[in-house]
Formats: C-alpha cells, structure tokens, sequence
C-alpha cells in the first residue's frame, strides 16, 4: 500500500522521518469510493481525518424542506473532517459524499492521538492542517453575510480553481446559496466583461 501522496502532503509543513512514514503506514486506512457515496452521514459520529488522494466530496446538511446546503468541497490533497464531531463524539450534523469515485486515506481517532503523543510533529502537522481549516471556513461565513452572490462566486474560483469545471452548476449554486439559473446569469454577465 502506497501513501506516498499522504507523505507529500505532510511535507508540506514538516516532513516525516522514516520511522514516522513507517508507523503511519500502519495505521492509515485506504479507501476506493463510489461517486455518492458516503463516508459520514448525519447523525453519525465522525471517526476518521480523511486525505483526499483522489476524486472530490461534499460536506453538506439538508434543512427541514429538504433542500441541500453545500459547505465545503474537498478534492486532491485536501483534508476533510468534522473536527466537532471528531473530538467530541458528537453526532454530526452533516453528510460527507463523494461527487465523483474517490481514493482516499483515513486515520481514526485513536490512531491519531496515538501519533499526537508518540511524534510531536503530527500534533503540529495536524495543528496546521486545522487552522487552515478554520481560516477557510471563517472567510466562507464573512463572505456569506456580506459579499454578493458575484463576489462569492469569485471567492469560489480563487479557493476551488479547478472545480469550477469538474463540478455540476447544482453543486456550485447551492454552495454559494443561489439558484443554478442565478449562477449561469452570473457567469454569462462575467463572460460580457
């Protein structure tokens, strides 16, 4: 089993030593996932950090109408978790599912704390993976409340690039909360530019 994509990534903030590339080769899960499907459901608990090696999922929660509410995507070499859940053993309220077949590595909770105590590196490795995390997700809710759906669709652009084209107008639209229809006048207004 190969996790050499999950090492790359971790290069990025502070490499692993063989000795740590060797431990987490045993703990890491390896996962092929179908196009819609799921790797967290609502009402379940989160139990795994999960790298994108391949492939692109949605995090999103249906309200009392029905209607779906995209929060976040994840595709190649992102990290996807519900860190509430995860840490408090909480029920989630979201879905996690695949928008097209996936590979993916996934690290459970003990396995995790396990590398947190053991090699102090993974504490600060996945300490950064998190406030990246967050930094996103704080610009997300300022864009939300204060940006127009134009300005958001090209937050959008800037922080997903390569999904604009690998993602249905559905998906897109429902992560900026506007309609497709309103999103393909916007795109056709930005094409007049």
């Amino acid at each position: 089993m190969s996790v050499e994509r999950l090492f790359a990534n971790f290069d990025k903030y502070l490499p692993l030593d063989d000795i740590e590339k060797a431990d987490v080769s045993k703990r890491v899960i390896v996962r092929n996932i179908r196009r819609r499907q799921f790797i967290l459901q609502e009402d379940e608990e989160c139990k795994h950090y999960t790298f994108v090696a391949e492939g692109c999922f949605k995090v999103y929660h249906v309200d009392k109408k029905g209607v779906e509410h995209n929060l976040q995507f994840a595709a190649e070499n992102d990290w996807i978790m519900i860190i509430d859940s995860f840490y408090n053993k909480r029920r989630s309220n979201v879905h996690i599912e695949a928008i097209e077949p996936s590979l993916i590595y996934q690290l459970s909770r003990p396995d995790l704390i396990y590398l947190f105590r053991t090699y102090p590196k993974f504490d600060r490795n996945f300490r950064v993976i998190v406030e990246t995390r967050l930094a996103e997700l704080e610009q997300r809710l300022l864009q939300v409340i204060s940006s127009t759906a134009e300005e958001r669709y090209l937050a959008f652009l800037d922080q997903y690039p390569a999904l604009s084209l690998r993602l249905p107008n559905t998906q897109i639209a429902s992560y900026l909360g506007i309609t497709p229809e309103f999103l393909s006048k916007i795109r056709k207004e930005m094409v007049g530019k």
